[in-house]
């Protein structure tokens, strides 16, 4: 039988906390799927393009070395320029720079199937855009006071990023504005702005210059000096921390930048000096029993285990993966499993998942706990039949790398608290449909941001910027 059936589709916010200025913003924020089919080999495509980057070298000499996936999970609509213009950005906590597609870009797409208008940026349409130089800080800085080729006094500072699949980007750098909706009370927004450095796509090739997924460009949340949110923390404009939550029963969730005051979280030391966000696995238990898994079987090159929402599925080393599949399984030892798509192990069964398979529990650092339930890590794919989300990483790499990576299911259903300030992530299990408190750390009030109440309060007129997120959560009826 053919794979077929749908996805669900999350609503979710993304706000944006400023410190000197109220502290708090909106974001309108898309999956790329949202309302469109999806099946096992869309999943088992994203994920493996996303891990080819993630394991790639990457030339990005002027934004540190962030991995930006074309295939991410968000796009959001932002306005960037003055007056300005509306630009659709994938958002992906695994890339560092904000790029966009520029006039002059001779490759770039002209459409895209995603139902989105595509828009090359103009400076000459902007009346606060500026070309950045090579002798500007911003430039020096980023190339560490090394003489670059072919780069003067006065000319363009220029960017090129590489990645895994072939897929390039290369063009120059611009300042100018970006505007953003500023929480100003309890599901309240006014307008506001910041100047950012971002990069002009001069030359795209490969996915990211495919009509099928195509957007103008990529934002990204990374740690490097050159990511928006460093950039506008450095102005001391922004916290510097972001925070997701996305709910996978109800169908909401809520993406916050800056300071979360509640829920509170216990967090977990992140892993120094990595490009992606890396944490300590220390052990995991099944149903109570903890693996007995050698002590340096997370010790890999990657160096900790990878925090990426832009990643559907979860990934473990295969030693990892085999002693946690057998604890599993072992609790329906009659069951009769089968793969699909070379990659996921399905099977038929009536009943609830909860009641016949066992809770999985990921100890961190500092004795945090993420505990992922069968229905987390468990997907149906019709009414008698479901498939694990756990995946050996071993064989999904073409060069057999063992790798820890955690994607949406087992971050779904709780809020995800990043700190760069402090390098700390942490989590709680919270109704991620509901709404959490950000704090306005100059003036000092706490204000209240639901994931559905603040788009219906803020206006399209004063935005210009993302406002509302859409996230895949579970495939529904695929099977063969």
């Amino acid at each position: 039988m053919d794979l077929k059936r749908s996805i669900c589709i999350l609503c979710i916010v993304l706000v944006v906390l400023l410190s000197n200025v109220s502290a708090n913003g909106v974001f309108r924020v898309q999956h790329k799927f949202a309302g469109r089919k999806r099946s096992l080999t869309d999943i088992k495509t994203h994920d493996g393009r996303r891990h080819r980057r993630l394991l790639a070298n990457v030339d990005l000499p002027l934004g540190g070395d962030g991995h930006p996936a074309s295939t991410g999970l968000y796009f959001a609509k932002i306005g960037i320029g003055t007056p300005p213009k509306d630009y659709y950005v994938q958002v992906d906590t695994g890339s560092d720079i904000l790029w966009v597609n520029c006039i002059q870009c001779t490759r770039c797409p002209k459409k895209s199937d995603l139902g989105v208008e595509l828009t090359l940026y103009d400076i000459k349409d902007s009346q606060t855009g500026k070309e950045i130089t090579c002798d500007q800080d911003f430039c020096t800085s980023m190339y560490n006071g090394e003489n670059l080729p072919g780069c003067y006094v006065g000319g363009p500072c220029a960017y090129s990023v590489v990645y895994g699949d072939g897929s390039t980007t290369t063009g120059y750098y611009i300042r100018d504005f970006v505007e953003y909706a500023q929480v100003s009370g309890n599901f309240q927004t006014k307008p506001a702005n910041g100047s950012v450095v971002f990069g002009c796509g001069a030359k795209q090739s490969g996915d990211l210059g495919s009509s099928s997924a195509a957007l103008d460009g990529i934002l990204g949340f990374g740690q490097s000096n050159a990511s928006m949110i460093s950039q506008l923390a450095s102005a001391g404009k922004m916290r510097k921390m972001f925070a997701h939550c996305l709910d996978n029963v109800n169908g909401g969730g809520i993406f916050a930048i800056g300071h979360v005051v509640q829920p509170k979280v216990k967090t977990t030391p992140m892993v120094p000096n990595r490009p992606h966000y890396n944490v300590n696995l220390k052990a995991i238990e099944v149903g109570g029993a903890v693996l007995q898994l050698p002590t340096d079987v997370f010790n890999s090159e990657e160096a900790g285990t990878i925090i990426d929402s832009g990643t559907t599925l979860a990934y473990l080393p295969d030693t990892v993966y085999s002693a946690l599949m057998n604890q599993v399984m072992s609790q329906q030892p009659n069951l009769q499993t089968h793969i699909v798509e070379d990659q996921f192990q399905c099977f038929q069964y009536i009943g609830s998942v909860d009641d016949g398979f066992p809770v999985v529990t990921l100890r961190f650092e500092n004795s945090l706990p993420l505990v992922v339930y069968p229905h987390d890590y468990l997907f149906q794919i019709r009414e008698d039949a479901w498939c694990v989300g756990w995946q050996n990483s071993g064989l999904q790499s073409k060069d057999g790398k063992d790798m820890t990576l955690l994607g949406d299911i087992v971050l779904s259903n709780k809020l995800i608290v990043y700190d760069l300030e402090n390098q700390t992530i942490g989590w709680t299990e919270y109704n991620c449909s509901s709404s959490i408190k950000v704090q306005d750390e100059q003036s000092g009030p706490e204000y209240y941001i639901g994931a559905h109440d603040v788009s219906s309060a803020w206006s399209w007129n004063v935005g210009w910027v993302i406002m509302l997120l859409l996230l895949t959560a579970m495939l529904h009826n695929l099977i063969y």
